[in-house]
């Protein structure tokens, strides 16, 4: 005897492998036999996960579950409730992180490990089990004998008191219960060695996470340590990379470096959210440079999501949903969708229009840049030039150190492509976070206080006058001016000069061409430099305002860290005075004056920025541009100037932010 039962899938997600986990769970625990059919399949097996991905059930999709046996009542009882039950996943989560690049994405999520493993839901076969559980087997003896042998090297050297945090680990590997979670992950779900481990130790992570012990939450360090020290010897340096990618992904990842996110493939990666990161970190940055939406800080992205999963990235409001309902997926697509037509639409109005004010004030508004690919996207969203190009990531994507002609061959092709509009090129900005394989970096304790940037080329002569050379020849060709980054003293702009100065007479001497008449800036980035801005000033063609990390040294804000992101605000009074200051040593001395940083891209602050005074923005990502020329066509300078004079007024930096976005809210609502 038989009996049937129609049901329709109603999950976001579909029957993908969880759901069918849990069917094959529930089914199981019944002696009847369980089938299952769609319009489109033939019946398969209802207690084998891999018969039911078969089916490729999606959400809206009506099944037929057969039973027949003694109990297929109560089992199809069972089965319906828990398909109405959404298979008792997870209900829809909502994460609040830092919006760092704008737009909204609905895609699958790929889960990018610490270390650059991505354990996808690999499935096996019934022939494929024995060899995995070999795998696992291998793997756990593997990572045994490091640890007993860390432990042993570090009490030596250490104490024995030390290498007891090794011991725990190894009592943890050791833990029959656990190691019998990961062989029924690989028996009864088909589950490969690695996503076993991963799916397993994960559970764990949450677990400890949710301890209010101090202590004990601090243990989730030592389930990480195990895990990558598991999934090293399982898949050695067989890692899934990012630019192997087949289909379109949200990457979900702790953190990612500005490397990492430069060789991003956006034909493929279309948005991306980490663990760590703020609102101005090098991989904000890049982000918003490469137009995908993105949102950081979220602290446990990596562990609330699994591979597969739909995540909704909302890059607008910083909010990211995983696992939506039906509800809510639908509200989100209509959002997408929307904000792809608005963006559009202003784009087609504007592009060809001039960024002037209604009472005639003319801005200039430019594009920043990494690479020469980036100028087309500017130019098509109305880019009068490029006001920014980071040309350090010639460097982070190279294994050595760029020679003269390829620093040349970038910049000709980007001059080639801007024909007679300017470009700036900055010299390049290493340190900190960003780091190239070529380089001997010693190790700092803070980094971005240490040798970076401009003290970088200062300490590497070759390497700065490389570049030199290779901008001087590109400026042969067109609009080309120089930027040099992070000055702190006249001491340090002095000593740039002279080695430009000598390569300048070294290609004089070879015969040959380059702009004598090249102009020269430097970026405003430290406090020192705004004390110094009269000074300065003097030795100089222009000025660009480097917002970010002009805050993160004048508010003690390290602009990476999200545990004190709330800390870092381009409304803070202080700020306010040293931008002043600035545009006023640059009015005084007769030299022009933009914005290259993060903060000019941010449309609630434009108005205040033109009633400032400033007449250059340099932005990105490229979509931003149309609507800061909304702004500033929207606004007479004479009002801009009575908002600036305003909120330099306020001392609280909420205040200022809410009357600035609320100003700006009026002009373009879409995007707020």
């Amino acid at each position: 005897m038989f009996a049937e039962r129609k049901i329709k899938i109603t999950n976001v997600n579909g029957l993908h492998a969880r759901p069918a986990t849990s069917f094959v769970k529930m089914a199981t625990k019944f002696s009847s036999d369980i089938f299952i059919r769609t319009e489109n399949k033939e019946k398969v097996n209802g207690k084998s996960v891999i018969d039911l991905l078969t089916l490729g059930a999606k959400n809206g999709t009506e099944i037929l579950i057969t039973a027949e046996g003694r109990d297929r009542e109560e089992a199809l009882n069972a089965l319906e409730g828990l398909v109405r039950n959404n298979f008792n996943e997870d209900t829809v989560e909502i994460r609040k992180g830092i919006a760092v690049a704008p737009g909204v994405v609905i895609k699958e999520a790929f889960v990018l490990e610490s270390e650059g493993y991505r354990i996808p839901r690999h499935l096996i076969t019934e022939d494929e089990i024995p060899k995995e559980l070999v795998r696992l087997g291998e793997a756990i003896t593997s990572a045994r004998k490091e640890i007993e042998k860390l432990e042993r090297d570090t009490s030596k050297k250490l104490g024995s008191q030390v290498g007891t945090i090794f011991a725990t680990h190894k009592l943890m590997l050791q833990d029959e219960n656990l190691k019998q979670e990961f062989i029924e992950n690989i028996k009864k779900n088909n589950f490969s060695a690695e996503y076993a481990v991963s799916l397993a130790l994960r559970v764990y992570v949450r677990k400890f996470q949710d301890v209010t012990d101090p202590y004990l939450s601090a243990r989730v360090g030592d389930i990480f340590d195990i895990e990558k020290r598991l999934l090293r010897n399982l898949l050695g340096e067989q890692r899934e990379e990012l630019k192997n990618l087949t289909k379109e992904v949200v990457v979900i990842a702790h953190d990612l470096s500005p490397s990492q996110i430069a060789s991003l493939d956006t034909t493929k990666v279309k948005g991306f959210i980490t663990d760590l990161g703020g609102r101005t970190s090098h991989s904000a940055i890049v982000a918003r440079a490469l137009g995908v939406p993105a949102v950081v800080g979220l602290g446990t992205a990596t562990v609330d999501v699994f591979g597969g999963d739909l995540v909704i990235i909302d890059g607008n409001r910083g909010d990211v949903i995983i696992r939506p309902d039906e509800e809510t997926l639908k509200k989100y697509q209509t959002m997408e969708k929307s904000f792809q037509v608005f963006e559009k639409r202003l784009t087609s109005e504007l592009k060809d229009l001039p960024a002037v004010t209604p009472d005639g004030r003319e801005v200039s508004i430019l594009g920043n840049i990494e690479f020469p690919r980036d100028i087309g996207t500017s130019l098509r969203h109305g880019a009068t030039g490029i006001g920014l190009y980071r040309t350090e990531f010639l460097y982070l994507n190279s294994k050595n150190v760029p020679t003269e002609e390829e620093h040349f061959n970038a910049y000709t092709q980007s001059i080639q492509e801007l024909g007679k509009k300017p470009i700036v090129i900055r010299t390049v900005d290493l340190g900190g976070d960003k780091f190239f394989p070529a380089a001997n970096n010693n190790k700092e304790d803070n980094p971005f206080l240490g040798c970076r940037s401009i003290r970088y080329c200062l300490e590497h002569v070759a390497i700065f006058k490389s570049q030199l050379r290779a901008i001087l020849r590109a400026s042969a060709f067109g609009n080309v001016k120089i930027l040099f980054p992070l000055i702190s003293s006249l001491q340090e702009l002095q000593k740039a000069k002279d080695i430009l100065k000598e390569v300048e007479e070294e290609l004089n001497h070879k015969g040959i061409d380059f702009d004598k008449n090249i102009e020269l800036g430097i970026m405003i980035e430290v406090p020192s430099a705004v004390m110094l801005a009269d000074v300065l000033a003097k030795e100089v063609d222009f000025f660009s305002l480097g917002t970010n990390d002009l805050i993160q040294y004048t508010l003690a804000v390290d602009r990476s860290n999200e545990k004190v992101a709330h800390l870092y605000s381009p409304a803070h009074p202080a700020i306010l005075k040293l931008l002043k200051m600035t545009i006023k040593a640059a009015e005084d001395n007769n030299i022009k004056i933009g914005i290259c940083g993060e903060m000019g891209g941010e449309i609630e602050y434009t108005i205040l920025l033109l009633g400032l005074g400033l007449r250059e923005f340099s932005v990105a990502p490229a979509m931003i541009i149309p609507e800061v020329k909304k702004i500033i066509r929207s606004v007479t300078f004479e009002r801009a100037k009575e908002v600036a004079e305003t909120v330099c007024s306020f001392n609280d930096p909420a205040e200022t932010t809410k009357y600035l976005r609320d100003m700006a809210r009026e002009i373009i609502p879409e995007i707020f």
